[in-house]
């Protein structure tokens, strides 16, 4: 019953907030300036009546708390709506990107914490000149802008040399099969590369710093005096006492997996979630924007709600 009562009570916690976010986010985008008949969504020859009737079948003529409402209504049910712009239901739009963005974060978020934990960790353990570099590296990756690197790549790597295609998802000759496949990997390798670097170095530094406490602890000092080697003690001692870091950044990322890169994917022409977002955005296509957040901020509070029973799992002592 302990662990019925404690999820209950997380998940009423996350439809509190996901209602306060959405009533926020709702009143915010509604608020701000111009909309979609003004942002150049429709013909400029358009007559103020046809816009006035455009408006009544979107409702968007009824007061701002009726139409919170009606969307509120609608989400529930997972469905936001029909976007301004194309004409197609939200879901359906966020459903055909949701795959591209999913997949190039996945694949970045593993490299980082790939090469975070395990040069973190080995920095801290080995100290000295590679301690140093390791630290230097991880300050450059921390402080290259993303959209920086990914034009300095594009010109090196994509127009001087050839070695990457730099825009879109495949190439002007669609391919079949496992050539298909290999061919998107050939194209989002930039993407990947680039949020992979300007994404390690913070975590690298955080994991190097828990690192060196972890190792000042007295039970690290009675493994050595053991004679345990440094294997071991990383195994036995240091992973352990990092799984709860761990399991906190990995509740943190999950949101990321769906966001996605705005900047990169408009520089790269990829046609995934950021993408949708920023046209949504200056066209003030409000359903979709909506969507997104929305979708955005449940993937936020669901992760964490995860990483905290996951953490209460691992920990007993943290209930109260």
């Amino acid at each position: 019953m302990g662990w019925i009562r404690l999820v209950g009570t997380k998940l009423l916690y996350l439809a509190g907030m996901l209602l306060l976010i959405s009533v926020i986010t709702f009143a915010a985008i509604h608020m701000a300036p111009n909309s979609f008949f003004a942002a150049g969504g429709l013909n400029p020859n358009m007559t103020p009546e046809a816009i006035a009737r455009l408006k009544a079948v979107y409702g968007l003529d009824k007061p701002l708390w009726e139409q919170y409402l009606s969307w509120l209504s609608s989400m529930l049910h997972f469905d936001f709506g029909v976007s301004f712009a194309s004409g197609n239901r939200v879901i359906d739009e966020i459903k055909e990107r949701f795959g591209i963005t999913l997949g190039i974060n996945l694949v970045s978020m593993v490299l980082i914490f790939f090469l975070a934990f395990r040069y973190g960790i080995r920095s801290a353990m080995k100290g000295g000149a590679y301690e140093g570099g390791l630290k230097q590296l991880a300050l450059l990756s921390y402080a290259t802008p993303s959209f920086y690197l990914a034009l300095v790549l594009i010109y090196l790597l994509g127009l001087k040399l050839g070695w990457f295609p730099i825009a879109g998802l495949e190439s002007l000759e669609p391919k079949k099969g496992f050539e298909r496949w290999i061919d998107i990997a050939w194209h989002l390798s930039l993407p990947v590369a680039v949020i992979t670097f300007t994404g390690f170095g913070s975590l690298l530094l955080y994991v190097r710093s828990l690192t060196r406490e972890i190792l000042k602890s007295d039970y690290i000092f009675f493994a050595r005096a053991r004679g345990l080697d440094e294997k071991t003690i990383v195994r036995r001692y240091v992973y352990p006492n990092l799984l709860p870091f761990i399991v906190t950044i990995l509740g943190l990322s999950l949101p990321g997996l769906l966001g996605g890169s705005v900047i990169l994917e408009q520089i790269f022409s990829i046609d995934g979630m950021g993408m949708l977002f920023f046209q949504s955005a200056l066209a003030r296509d409000y359903p979709v924007i909506m969507g997104i957040l929305v979708v955005g901020a449940l993937l936020t509070l669901l992760g964490n709600m995860i990483a905290d029973l996951i953490l209460l799992a691992i920990d007993p002592h943290r209930r109260r």
